[in-house]
């Protein structure tokens, strides 16, 4: 395994990384007798776009919700921006924009009323709400939307609207889980070009994905099987030795899943 590869882009001069705004040391989740994420260790580091890519099962969901602050490890520890996610948990969920898989948008209030209603939560008021407005609704295209409910839009305009609610208060780094599941081709390629976006303006963002060739648009992956995290490295570093990033993946997966059959992760 690479452990945690350093942050270098192929082609390009190798640069030290910037320090991590995640770090995840040794983390565990038990759910009674089982285990979802066993002894888990990684890193993102500021304005990284990192990858989460793994079977259904991997261990991904419950990850990145210990991450955000929803529910605690079952040991180890989580620091997002230096802040411990079990004793500083409101000072970490300040830096973090989390998007679970269901977003909870109110499907019969419109795209303006729900903005509003995520700005209202963080009491965003005056001049500074507007232009947060402009703002995300507009790199997100949606401000000719602004009356149409959310229950009527596309499934990726739904998805730029649950982006733009969840940046509503600048967070430090995004927590996607799965975010384009589903949605139409076209709209997962709109929906990567706002990640895009935001990365290049500083932000970090950790993000699950179902999509192996989404994996090639991050500069980290982090590849989870069956709780365990397999590796962690470029894309460029992964596909070594194979003809493209999907085989590579593919095959470390059916490797360790021949493994798991030997009893190399029972717990």
């Amino acid at each position: 395994m690479h452990g945690f590869a350093e942050n270098k882009v192929p082609g390009k001069s190798s640069q030290p990384p910037v320090g991590p705004i995640l770090q995840v040391d040794d983390v565990s989740k038990n759910f009674g007798s089982l285990t979802a994420v066993s002894h888990v260790s990684c890193r993102v580091h500021k304005g990284e776009l990192c990858g989460l890519v793994g079977s259904d099962g991997a261990g991904k969901t419950t990850l990145l919700r210990m991450i955000a602050g929803m529910i605690q490890p079952t040991s180890g520890s989580i620091h997002v921006d230096g802040f411990s996610g079990a004793h500083q948990r409101n000072a970490v969920k300040e830096r973090v924009g989390y998007m679970p898989q269901r977003f909870g948008l109110y499907q019969d209030l419109t795209v303006a009323e729900n903005f509003d209603f995520f700005m209202d939560i963080y009491g965003i008021t005056g001049v500074e709400r507007e232009r947060r407005r402009e703002r995300y609704l507009g790199f997100s295209n949606l401000l000719p939307f602004l009356d149409r409910k959310a229950g009527v839009l596309s499934g990726g305009m739904k998805q730029k609207l649950g982006l733009a609610c969840i940046l509503v208060h600048q967070p430090q780094m995004l927590i996607l889980d799965e975010p384009t599941n589903g949605v139409d081709p076209v709209s997962r390629e709109e929906f990567w070009d706002i990640l895009a976006e935001m990365k290049q303006e500083g932000m970090s963002i950790l993000v699950s994905t179902s999509y192996l060739d989404e994996g090639q648009k991050c500069e980290m992956l982090i590849l989870m099987h069956r709780s365990h995290v397999l590796d962690i490295a470029t894309p460029h570093e992964i596909q070594s030795g194979f003809p493209d990033l999907e085989e590579a993946m593919i095959f470390r997966i059916q490797a360790a899943a021949r493994e798991d059959g030997e009893g190399r992760f029972g717990d």
